[in-house]
């Protein structure tokens, strides 16, 4: 199931809140649900805007790999394009490794596989 606009209880006082995240549809136990464990969330999605740098490349991403988090992708502007770069788990260590920079076209598996258009000057009217 994927969701917005909730967030990822890691601990006491920790619940960041990505973007977009992919989540185990028995986790929605109720339409009040704001918040999903860390178990529950397959993939998180943070876009990266110039408040939120630091936050998105380095602090967020601590917090999901020692959490257990498996799937992680962080979205940036590239000369008006969409980039974005992908990383899995990697358990041994807890620490996220790079699978890809796309451009263009977000093609991978994550236990399912995923093809996404990136190109979104078809959105933006002139």
């Amino acid at each position: 199931m994927v969701v917005r606009e909730m967030t990822v209880t890691l601990g006491l006082r920790q619940r960041p809140e990505p973007d977009v995240m992919v989540v185990e549809k028995s986790a929605m136990t109720s339409l009040h649900v704001t918040s999903f464990k860390p178990e529950d969330v397959h993939l998180v999605v943070e876009v990266v805007s110039p408040e939120s740098v630091e936050r998105d490349r380095t602090t967020k991403p601590i917090k999901y790999s020692d959490a257990g988090i498996k799937h992680l992708w962080r979205v940036e502007q590239e000369d008006d394009r969409a980039v974005v770069y992908t990383f899995e788990l990697e358990p041994a260590v807890k620490a996220y490794v790079p699978t890809g920079v796309h451009r263009g076209r977000l093609r991978t598996d994550i236990g399912f596989d995923v093809d996404i258009d990136l190109d979104l000057s078809t959105f933006i009217q002139g």
